[in-house]
């Protein structure tokens, strides 16, 4: 069986830092692997679109700052499939059938549901395409035969959801669909990387991410203003590092070179985070030596971003040929599975003429 990735994020503003320590930094280093037969990258929005059909202007202009992203980061057309959603209108049908499948009451019990509807304030009146979008994903997951999916934590009830629906569908049907596997973060920092206010989660709609396109001073900014240790109140106070935003994102982005080359008092970060435990290290210094650290791994992504900037045209051809690409894989897997549920009729040449000797005889 061949080895496919499926991953994708939804085009509802600039990607941050947590998408990229989450997955686009590991989505790169796999696509450069060479351990897999293909890669999809896809932009979600059709997804995003469900909860925000009012503004579908958002969206729209926020598929090319995705894709920007994307290329910055290193995702590379040449290796990767990058499409857009929408452009793949099997995706559609096979969610239809797929909605077969599914009680309401199992999509009430998914938890990454359940979180996402309290947080945008849905429990009065949830639209019935967010309420069902773990169905859709699977249609995402599935239609491209996606052996692995890399996600952050947050998300492995949507792909046990996944699971869910090909086991269902296969047992019904008969084999057809791919069952996909998890690959998470390898570094446990990047499950879930805070907000810059100490919130449990970096989200754009909370307004406490760092962005992978922000420039150095509103980085840096952002990252003196961080939530830290609240009892750490004077630099000779002992300092707590678990759940401490800052030391959460140096566990995240920090390598021991950069100690050598910023912060030369330490010779690891493990030596800085026993330091501030025990006091005599403020947060003020701390925050400094992150900044030069982001600012080192931000830097290539912004020039990279600033080069593809001047050819937008270039950049939404990238995209074109990678939608074509996908719809033809969709296809042929939404041809495999109507003819696993018996509805490609006109393609059943067996079935046409034993109908016709049927009628013929009566």
């Amino acid at each position: 069986m061949k080895k496919i990735i499926l991953t994708g994020d939804r085009p509802t503003g600039r990607l941050h830092v947590g998408h990229y320590v989450g997955s686009l930094k590991r989505r790169v280093e796999l696509q450069n692997s060479g351990a897999y037969d293909r890669i999809f990258i896809m932009i979600a929005d059709a997804q995003a679109l469900t909860d925000n059909a009012e503004h579908p202007e958002k969206v729209r202009q926020n598929i090319i700052e995705v894709a920007l992203d994307y290329l910055a980061c290193g995702l590379d057309p040449a290796k990767s499939t990058l499409f857009i959603q929408s452009q793949i209108p099997e995706l559609c049908e096979l969610s239809f059938y797929y909605m077969n499948l599914v009680t309401v009451s199992r999509l009430q019990r998914n938890p990454t549901v359940k979180s996402e509807i309290q947080m945008r304030n849905f429990e009065a009146s949830i639209p019935v395409g967010f309420f069902t979008y773990p169905i859709s994903q699977a249609a995402d997951i599935t239609a491209f035969k996606a052996t692995t999916v890399p996600v952050g934590e947050d998300q492995l009830p949507m792909l046990e959801q996944t699971r869910e629906i090909v086991r269902k569908f296969n047992s019904v049907y008969g084999d057809t669909l791919v069952e996909p596997d998890v690959l998470l973060p390898d570094n446990k920092a990047c499950l879930r990387l805070p907000g810059i206010d100490g919130k449990a989660k970096m989200s754009k709609s909370l307004g406490n991410c760092i962005y992978l396109s922000d420039p150095e001073e509103e980085v840096r900014q952002k990252i003196m203003s961080m939530y830290t240790d609240p009892n750490h109140l004077k630099v000779s106070d002992p300092g707590q590092v678990e759940g401490n935003p800052v030391f959460t994102y140096l566990d995240a982005f920090c390598k021991d070179e950069y100690f050598a080359e910023f912060s030369s008092d330490y010779q690891n970060l493990d030596e800085m985070k026993d330091h501030y435990r025990r006091g005599g290290l403020g947060d003020v210094k701390v925050k400094r030596f992150l900044n030069q650290v982001m600012q080192a791994e931000l830097a290539p992504i912004r020039a990279r971003r600033k080069e593809f900037e001047k050819d937008i045209p270039a950049v939404y051809d990238i995209l074109k040929k990678g939608s074509e690409t996908a719809r033809e894989v969709a296809a042929q897997t939404l041809k495999e599975v109507r003819h696993a549920m018996r509805i490609d009729y006109f393609e059943d040449l067996e079935l046409i003429q034993s109908q016709a000797e049927k009628f013929s005889q009566q």
